[in-house]
């Protein structure tokens, strides 16, 4: 489908909305006289002066003021080309606020001023090389949009130094630029494909969107560069963007179709039994015929693409479920193909233009499998408000759907939508009659006798439609149909459309044998008006008089001959050329040939009745979802979906090998790790080795933990599925203790919740440490299965937080021991050059290490001064919330605080004392809670019941949410002996968090790791009596849990938490400026939490 320039488009100009947006206050505040100058009658000349004067004005407020109204412009349609010369100027501006809405400028206008744009091209490879991400994306796209040859070689180099970009919007750009430069130079497709090549095997989610359409666009037919990169795809695929999503699905569609054995072998094959060769031994028979019969096995990989793109079929995103649907109609199994089907009919809730193709697609699909939408057949019912095309499909597919069983509501409906006033609509309804009329012999008859009464309808256009139907129904069966074809030749005097007058006339002389009295009468009217007919009504008048002539030729010879006459010189050369021909063939002379004595036979012959089948047949070539299947025509970059293979392509290389980084950590620590083989010989290690796991004890972070988890959940079902497989990668996993499983010994190591070596802490030791091996095993196994940006980083989060759990008599010892041996500060590491483990879940008293994460343990310098750990809260608000009213609860009032403090009965729950109060003079009794309705993921520990709470009692119980670091309300049930409430507990974004102190140097050191997307900030301005530090902290703890962490500067406050979910770090800054503003910075991986605790924090310092 050719839709690539559109999608390109719309991702590549999203930050223009969004800076419109902002700028349009800005430029609807501006005075009345700017207003009245964007009116329809004035001329904008004196406005653009006024805003070429700020643009070169020596100060940055009036430079970014005019650049606000330049894009507020933009955002409203009116062109501000005039100005580029007047905006080219300030694209080296310092002021980063002015440079980003410059740019914003550029990239609309520099395809259109390409030659001023030149002028500045230093400039935008200068900016290639700044800090910031986005002046770095930006000046890629202004780059890549001036389309002049001459500068191909720079694009070619900025293209491949932005693909190694440390940040991924900026690669997500390179691959945008990818396809400007290929179809600006095709003979650069070589170097293209190599950066391609790159992209693929990036892990980040932003990219992988790109990436995949620039393969579409530069290289479709290159799939070996997809292979390695199939399960990543596939495993990343819920997490793209929704453009990105659509253009993965259609790519792995096609790489499906061109990979996997057809999976509809199973259903539509039938066991063929072939006679024995003559020359042929039984046994080689038999071998032939159970390879023949062999049953179908679905290939992991397959089943993979197939299970991972189902949850999407609840996407909010109509062109996604369309792909998804699309995708199980080429590639799923037909059993399985069932399920798109209510998301489908989910769609037609959406705007018309949505409608129009999604019915287009049903009407495809429902040919072929009915059973699929005949549950939905009520949601196909034609709405008055509906636009004549939606009427048109919605009739297509309840034609197709039609069956024994439902035909007679159908037929029903197709009365009341023949009434309709849409005279194109109720035409297509008496065809979509006579379709049921054929395809169900049942309701034959039926249909003919109600299309003859519509014959006297006062509607000509209905009378029409009806006789055009009615001759087609007819020819499937002429016989004792001689009345209608007398009623029908009666309308003659009184219808006018051309088709409905020849409709009539070849029935009148395909059945005049029927009607001998009629036929020469109709000949006789029409042969008054034959000038005046249009000319597919002369032609039938022309075969209904040779028909007459050969079959009755004493009454209708002169007519026959007086009609060829006045064929003769008519001014069609159709007419003519017609008439000469009968004339030759009916009328024997000296001159006719042998044909003459045929002409009975050629006339009258028996022709076959036609097939009354729907218009979208011809398009199952098509696939769904695509341009060309909307246009039933074949448009440009149209890509065919191959045929299934006959014999699957080696499934081997999709197999991602596995890089072991055990002696990459030899050569960076300098430590020599021993080969291991025993359980036994791993605790025979010297007492200094004992005491180093002793030391690196930790509970692992419970974000990666559970994420973790589930993948290997995942993992462990399609390793399940690999039969074939699973057996060699067991083997692989046994004969490599030196890989990832073995990457540290003492990392797999379980260590100790206590530290005194107990036999008892042994023995526990020893069966945590199997498990380890086992589980780390089996993620070796499908570790090729699931490659995700998410390892990365979970890997990065544990080694950021992994002081955070130690205990503190641990943390003095392992600080002190290992400040000795470690000579000099390990660098942060590329974790991409080392293979994702998974890690363990979290557990109370033994917990088990990854080697990841031991190995990052080693690496990191545990000194005093880099303690991070969970603080007693600085504030404990007393406001409470109303869970349930007295007045709702007959009786029974709830409310519900935060109390800040870690929750007993897990650490990934956060805290709610909910205090219980009985109003009423009865007891009440039972008090629980019942059914939870909680989003994915969330869970609740409910307090234990209550069995009675006396007149005028109040307590307070405890309950413990884990909301999954978001601010989505836990729905339940609050129940008593005799009812049930409906009740919900939604937390405030600030009490997601614990508190955290730090050292003023961690702190920075912190923030310096979380910087570009990670970063959220605000200019506040501080109302006066909020400008003093201990108001501050007051008012930034009441609204967060906060922790103060100590600073050595009066005008910057710093406060660090971490979320109670995941334990991401979140670092809070508020920087005290000049005057009453100040700069509120906040920095977490959470970029959703930050952005919603700016909001939070924002009017709480402006306020008085």
């Amino acid at each position: 489908m050719s839709t690539n320039n559109v999608g390109y488009n719309e991702q590549a100009g999203d930050a223009q909305p969004e800076v419109g947006q902002e700028a349009t206050p800005t430029a609807a505040s501006s005075s009345s006289s700017a207003s009245t100058a964007f009116g329809l009658f004035s001329s904008d000349t004196k406005k653009n002066e006024d805003l070429k004067q700020m643009l070169e004005s020596s100060k940055d407020s009036a430079k970014l003021d005019a650049m606000k109204r330049i894009v507020g412009m933009i955002a409203r349609g009116k062109n501000a080309s005039e100005l580029f010369p007047s905006v080219v100027k300030n694209v080296a501006s310092k002021n980063i606020e002015i440079k980003k809405l410059v740019y914003v400028y550029l990239m609309r206008y520099a395809e259109e001023q390409q030659d001023l744009a030149l002028l500045s091209i230093s400039t935008f490879q200068r900016a290639l090389k700044d800090p910031n991400q986005l002046i770095r994306a930006s000046a890629l796209r202004v780059l890549s949009s001036i389309r002049v040859p001459i500068i191909v070689p720079i694009m070619m180099l900025a293209i491949k130094e932005a693909s190694a970009d440390l940040s991924p919007y900026v690669r997500k750009n390179a691959a945008h630029a990818i396809q400007k430069l290929y179809s600006l130079d095709p003979e650069q497709k070589e170097l293209l494909i190599e950066v391609i090549e790159k992209l693929l095997k990036d892990k980040s989610t932003l990219v992988a969107g790109s990436v995949v359409m620039a393969f579409e666009e530069v290289c479709p037919d290159r799939i070996d560069l997809i292979h390695k990169n199939y399960r990543k795809l596939c495993n990343l695929l819920v997490d793209v963007e929704e453009w990105g999503q659509v253009v993965i699905i259609h790519m792995l569609t096609r790489y499906a179709r061109m990979q996997f054995v057809s999976p509809w072998k199973e259903e539509g094959i039938l066991e063929e039994y072939s006679e024995k060769n003559f020359y042929g031994s039984e046994e080689e028979q038999k071998e032939k015929n159970q390879e023949a019969n062999k049953p179908y096995s679905m290939d992991p990989d397959h089943r993979l693409l197939i299970r991972n793109t189902k949850p999407l079929l609840q996407s909010r995103n109509a062109a996604v479920v369309m792909a998804i649907a699309q995708l199980y109609w080429h590639v799923a199994p037909k059993s399985e193909a069932g399920i798109v089907a209510k998301s489908l009919v989910r769609l037609l809730r959406s705007n018309r233009e949505v409608q129009y193709i999604v019915l287009q697609n049903i009407a495809t699909m429902s040919i072929q499998h009915k059973g699929m939408f005949v549950p939905y057949l009520k949601s196909f019912y034609v709405r008055s408000t509906d636009p004549t095309m939606i009427k048109t499909l919605k009739l297509e597919i309840l034609t197709n759907l039609a069956n024994e069983a439902n035909i007679s509501t159908l037929l029903r409906e197709f009365q009341t939508y023949v009434k309709s006033q849409d005279k194109q609509f109720a035409a297509a309804t008496i065809q979509a009659i006579g379709r049921c009329a054929t395809n169900i012999s049942e309701v034959t008859d039926t249909c003919l006798n109600g299309l003859v009464c519509l014959l006297s309808n006062r509607d000509e256009i209905v009378v029409a439609e009806s006789v055009v139907v009615i001759k087609k129904l007819l020819q499937t069966q002429p016989a004792h149909h001689g009345e209608i074809i007398k009623r029908m030749a009666k309308l003659l005097d009184s219808i006018t459309v051309p088709v409905a007058r020849a409709s009539i006339l070849w029935l009148t002389g395909e059945y005049c044998e029927r009607v001998p009295k009629i036929a020469p009468d109709v000949l006789r009217k029409l042969a008054k008006s034959f000038t005046d007919e249009d000319d597919l009504v002369k032609l039938q008048i022309l075969n209904l008089g040779a028909k007459l002539y050969l079959t009755n030729s004493k009454q209708t010879k002169l007519l026959t001959q007086y009609i060829l006459n006045l064929g003769k010189y008519d001014q069609s050369y159709d007419i003519r050329d017609r008439t000469r021909f009968i004339r030759q063939l009916i009328v024997p002379n000296e001159k006719s040939g042998a044909l003459s004595k045929y002409a009975k036979k050629i006339f009258l012959a028996q022709k076959p009745a036609p097939v009354l089948e729907s218009p979208f047949k011809d398009r199952e070539h098509f696939q769904l979802g695509t341009l060309s299947h909307t246009l039933n025509m074949k448009a440009n970059g149209y890509l065919e979906l191959s045929d299934w293979p006959e014999v699957a392509p080696d499934p081997s290389v999709r197999n991602v090998e596995v890089i072991e980084p055990a002696k990459e950590w030899t050569s960076i620590l300098g430590k020599e790790k021993k080969k291991k083989h025993t359980d036994e010989r791993f605790y025979s290690e010297s007492e200094e080795e004992e005491e180093e796991s002793d030391d690196s004890s930790s509970s692992s972070d419970s974000e990666s933990g559970s994420d973790s988890e589930q993948e290997k959940k995942e993992e462990e079902e399609d390793s399940s599925e690999q039969s074939s497989e699973s057996s060699s990668t067991e083997d692989d996993g046994n004969r490599k203790p030196k890989g990832k499983s073995g990457v540290s010994k003492k990392g797999t190591a379980v260590l100790k919740s206590d530290l005194d070596g107990t036999e008892e802490n042994k023995v526990e030791s020893q069966t945590a440490l199997a498990s380890s091996n086992s589980e780390s095993s089996s993620a070796e196994e499908s570790s090729s299965d699931s490659s995700s940006e998410s390892d990365s980083e979970s890997s990065l989060e544990t080694r950021k937080k992994v002081h955070t759990s130690l205990p503190p008599k641990k943390e003095e010892k392992a600080s002190q021991e290992k400040r000795a041996p470690t000579k000099q500060d390990v660098p942060l590491l590329d974790l991409d050059d080392f293979s994702p483990v998974s890690t363990t879940t979290s557990l109370h008293k033994p917990t088990i290490l990854t080697p990841t994460s031991a190995a990052d343990l080693e690496g990191l310098s545990l000194s005093s001064s880099s303690l991070i750990d969970v603080s007693v809260p600085a504030f404990v608000p007393t406001r409470t919330h109303e869970l349930l009213h007295r007045m709702s609860g007959k009786g029974l009032a709830a409310h519900y605080h935060f109390s800040r403090q870690p929750c007993v009965y897990n650490d990934q729950m956060v805290s709610v004392q909910v205090t219980l109060a009985n109003t009423t003079d009865q007891k009440i009794e039972n008090i629980h809670l019942g059914e939870k309705k909680l989003p994915t993921g969330m869970k609740v520990h409910v307090f234990n019941p209550i069995e009675s709470l006396e007149p005028g009692e109040s307590m307070t119980v405890s309950v413990g949410i884990d909301f999954c670091d978001s601010t989505q309300a836990a729905n339940f049930q609050l129940c008593t002996k005799d009812d049930q409430f409906s009740i919900n507990i939604q937390p405030p974004v600030g009490e997601l968090l614990l508190p955290v102190t730090m050292s003023e140097k961690d702190f920075k050191r912190e923030r310096g790791r979380l910087t570009g997307m990670n970063e959220t900030s605000t200019t506040v301005t501080v109302a006066p009596q909020n400008s003093t530090r201990l108001v501050i902290l007051q008012k930034v703890v009441s609204v967060a849990n906060l922790g103060v962490v100590p600073s050595g500067e009066d005008n910057i406050h710093r406060f660090a938490a971490k979320t109670v979910h995941s334990g991401s770090l979140l670092l809070v800054t508020v920087e005290m400026e000049e005057g009453s503003t100040a700069q509120l910075i906040i920095n977490t991986e959470k970029t959703v939490i930050g952005s919603i605790l700016l909001r939070e924090l924002k009017p709480v310092l402006s306020q008085g």
